[in-house]
């Protein structure tokens, strides 16, 4: 069983425009290129294609993850959503008639709103210790992409975090147990 997920981050890269549309948003949801940190030797990172599958949904822009707060929607044509090299790009048309969106788009003009975070429930990951560091890095292969939200304090889900924390200390544990089992086939076969 799945269970929705956020990531968030604090790019810079959260755009209040005027375009032929009117007022804009646009927004690096997502990268490809940076890692999310989640505990000292806890990291994540995004496969590029990770989104690939999952674009074509029916998919809400919001204000921190609140679902009474929409923003845009794909079906509708007010949130437009592109995976490019760097990340998951959005772009969401501002209703001027929504006193919470033109809000919004104030607050992100002047740059007291500046985070972002998408959420999503993860299909395919993988991860892998690296001993040279020690640290744990999970890979997101595959999500279903559910929401954007524009954040007012871009942060991770506790739960997640305390999630890869209990993951990365299993694999830890396992690796050290594999290494052991090495050393010991090593002495005996010397031994013999």
């Amino acid at each position: 069983m799945n269970t929705k997920q956020t990531r968030s981050i604090e790019t810079g890269n959260v755009r209040a425009v005027r375009s032929e549309d009117g007022k804009v948003i646009e927004c690096l949801f997502a990268t490809f290129t940076g890692r999310y940190d989640f505990a000292p030797g806890v990291y994540e990172t995004i496969a590029p294609n990770a989104f690939d599958e999952t674009l074509n949904d029916d998919i809400r822009a919001l204000i921190d993850h609140d679902t009474r707060l929409v923003l845009g929607r794909t079906k509708s044509g007010t949130l437009s959503l592109r995976v490019d090299d760097k990340g998951l790009w959005g772009r969401i048309v501002i209703n001027e008639k929504d006193a919470d969106a033109v809000n919004l788009y104030e607050r992100v003009k002047r740059g007291d709103v500046s985070g972002c975070s998408f959420g999503f429930d993860v299909l395919d990951e993988a991860h892998e210790f690296i001993t040279a560091t020690q640290e744990t890095h999970w890979i997101l292969k595959k999500v279903r992409l559910y929401e954007v939200s524009v954040c007012t304090f871009p942060a991770y889900q506790d739960t997640v975090a305390q999630s890869r924390k209990e993951h990365n200390g299993a694999f830890k544990k396992r690796e050290f147990e594999a290494w052991k089992q090495r050393q010991l086939a090593r002495l005996q076969k010397t031994r013999s």
